[in-house]
């Protein structure tokens, strides 16, 4: 699994997304940054600040470990495919 990890986290050079990929994903990753910019500026005062970035901080976390694990588990059953043909 250490390769797939490697992999997954771009230490494996790779190809590069389509540019029609990569245009919506920055979009869409402009939008959430704009919107959680103005979630920040409206609870930053006290305490809602504070539990609103730890939520954002908890989410990213979330993300980044089922992101690695989807990853790994697709490349798996990928293999499985690949195994199968060659039976």
């Amino acid at each position: 699994m250490r390769f797939i990890s490697e992999f997954f986290y771009g230490n494996i050079e790779t190809q590069s997304y389509s540019p029609e990929f990569a245009n919506e994903l920055k979009k869409k990753l402009n939008t959430l940054t704009e919107l959680e910019k103005q979630l920040a500026d409206k609870l930053a005062e006290g305490e809602n600040g504070e539990l609103f970035q730890k939520y954002v901080d908890a989410y990213n976390e979330f993300a980044s470990t089922s992101l690695a694990d989807a990853f790994t588990n697709g490349f798996r059953i990928g293999a499985k495919f690949t195994q199968d043909t060659f039976k």
